[in-house]
């Protein structure tokens, strides 16, 4: 009986100290990708949660521009607690050039261009000044993994952000397929997202899918 207590003493300190060195840590990163849809819905989940919390929350949509989404439409019924900003020219743009289908229509997507370069390297710029200034619980950067993927930021650059987080403060949230490895390392959670079953014609249910 005694050594039990003895052990359980031994365990509450263990997790005191484990808690204290967790206090002066910075937030965690939480990285989403693969080619499965949901990516972005998971990070708005989160949102939600924290929002739900009274937690700040700032969500910088990386090659996103259309306004007619959920998640940004509620950016006035969330104040203060929830924000909103997207860097993306009003294209619909790709690697390359081609053909595909949204909401039903044939859409054409535009190939890269220097404006999406300087577009993204200004959101990593807000974001880094979101951190120092607003301090936010929750910082969601949407799509970087893919805007990494085109080459349009250096990964070190997003590392390094990384690595300058308020401490005792902000977690952070990476979404978008292609993850560099270097992310993925550095990730405290990674979670890869895959279609198992879709419906053969594409489907976009206001409010689920945007």
């Amino acid at each position: 009986m005694k050594g039990g207590n003895v052990f359980k003493t031994y365990n509450v300190k263990r997790n005191i100290l484990q808690w204290k060195k967790r206090e002066i840590k910075m937030g965690y990163v939480y990285l989403y990708t693969g080619n499965g849809a949901g990516k972005t819905t998971n990070a708005l989940g989160l949102a939600l949660r924290s929002v739900g919390h009274k937690h700040k929350v700032v969500i910088i949509q990386f090659l996103k521009w259309w306004k007619n989404t959920g998640e940004y439409k509620v950016r006035k019924m969330l104040e203060p607690y929830y924000e909103i900003y997207q860097f993306g020219r009003p294209e619909w743009v790709s690697a390359e050039k081609r053909e595909v289908v949204i909401g039903g229509k044939k859409v054409k997507l535009k190939s890269l261009e220097n404006a999406d370069r300087e577009l993204a390297e200004k959101a990593l710029e807000f974001a880094r000044e979101v951190l120092k200034k607003k301090k936010p619980h929750l910082l969601v950067l949407d799509e970087i993994n893919l805007a990494l993927h085109w080459k349009l930021l250096d990964v070190k650059a997003v590392l390094d952000l990384l690595e300058d987080l308020p401490k005792r403060r902000t977690d952070v949230v990476l979404t978008g397929r292609y993850a560099p490895k270097e992310l993925i390392d550095r990730a405290d959670f990674v979670n890869e997202i895959r279609d198992v079953k879709y419906p053969k014609k594409m489907v976009t249910t206001k409010g689920i899918q945007y």
